[in-house]
This record gives C-alpha cells, sequence and structure tokens, in this order.
C-alpha cells in the first residue's frame, strides 16, 4: 500500500513539474518578445524620423526602405501585442499553486510560438536588411550606377550578407536542436510514465 501511494505522489509531482516548467517557459519567451520587440521597433521608428533624404535618393531605394521599415515594425508590433496580451495572465497564474489550471499558456501555446519566431528570427533578420538598405540610402542614395563614392554602402552590406546566413543558418540549428530536446525531453517523461503506471499494476495486483 505504501509503494502504490508513493508511485501516485510520484507521478501528480511529475505532472506539476511539467506543467510549471510550461508555465515558466511561456512566460520567459513573452517577456523576451516584449523586450526585442520594444527595442527593435523602436530603432526603427527613430530611423524613420531622423534619416535625412536628398533629392536625389533613388526611388527604388526609397521604396526597399519603405516596405522593409514598415514590415518590420508590423512584425514586431504583432508580436509585442500578443505577448501583451497573454502575459498578464499568465503572470496572475503564477501567485498561487491552484491558479495554474486557468493560465492559458497551454490553450494558446501556438500564439506564444507564433509571437517567438516573429520576434526572435524575423524581426531580426528584417532588422539586418534594415541596416543594409540604411547604409545605401545613408551612403550611396543616387544608386550603385551613379553613386561618386559606394565603398561605405558596399562595405556595409558585404558586413551584413554574412551575418544573415550566420543567422539564418544558427537559427535553423537552434530550432532543429530544440525541437529534439523537447522530443527526448517527451520521450523520458513517457517512459517514467510508463514505469510508474506498471508499479500501480503490480502494486494492484
Amino acid at each position: 500500500m505504501i509503494n502504490n501511494e508513493s508511485a501516485v505522489h510520484l507521478a501528480k509531482s511529475g505532472a506539476n513539474q511539467l506543467s510549471w516548467r510550461k508555465l515558466y517557459l511561456s512566460k520567459a519567451k513573452l517577456k523576451a518578445v516584449s523586450r526585442t520587440s520594444a527595442l527593435l521597433s523602436g530603432f526603427a521608428m527613430i530611423g524613420i524620423v531622423e534619416i535625412t533624404l536628398s533629392d536625389q535618393t533613388n526611388s527604388t531605394l526609397l521604396v526597399l526602405y519603405a516596405v522593409n521599415t514598415t514590415l518590420l515594425v508590423a512584425v514586431h508590433i504583432l508580436a509585442l501585442m500578443i505577448s501583451t496580451c497573454i502575459l498578464p495572465n499568465i503572470e496572475s497564474a503564477t501567485y498561487t499553486m491552484s491558479s495554474i489550471q486557468d493560465s492559458p499558456h497551454v490553450s494558446m501555446n501556438s500564439y506564444i510560438q507564433m509571437a517567438w519566431v516573429l520576434s526572435t528570427a524575423i524581426g531580426i533578420l528584417l532588422f539586418l536588411i534594415e541596416i543594409a538598405i540604411l547604409c545605401w540610402v545613408k551612403f550611396c542614395p543616387e544608386g550603385i550606377g551613379h553613386c561618386d563614392e559606394p565603398s561605405p554602402a558596399i562595405a556595409g552590406t558585404i558586413i551584413i550578407i554574412p551575418a544573415g546566413i550566420v543567422f539564418i543558418a544558427f537559427t535553423l540549428h537552434f530550432y532543429r536542436k530544440l525541437a529534439r530536446h523537447q522530443f527526448d525531453r517527451t520521450n523520458r517523461n513517457l517512459e517514467e510514465l510508463e514505469n510508474i503506471h506498471s508499479n500501480l499494476q503490480s502494486n494492484i495486483i
């Protein structure tokens, strides 16, 4: 009888730990999204206000700059909105042990993941592209064929391209490793539950 009660207690303890881990992970992701999106969208807006455009600025550069900046701000604002709407509900669930079931971190996990990807993957990539475009708008506004000194813009672009490739490679590698880790952890949890179930069955018999 003692072994049976111990197994039940262990099963409940493991389930509670898993629930709290998911809650704190969702909370940490939303906080990171809030900080990153607010910072990068703020930089993009300051860039629009502070940049000085000459009359000879190439229209194609202006269109690229406007489109990329709008996408950058829109992506980060969307991620920030998701974080702002969900995070207070998760924060309120961490004050009492009994309110974890009231937290929306499970039912809204897809929105949390979407905000995480928008802010840390797509948003940062758009920000790198924004820097490359700003180099051309600032140092070579007439375009590569009509600029007297395109060297600063070309140098900035040469630096941004490998940085972007490294960022994309790291992002793919990180998410692949993370998915593998989650898969292995789920398998270990299932094995533990199967062992507990087997112990319960043997104790009952």
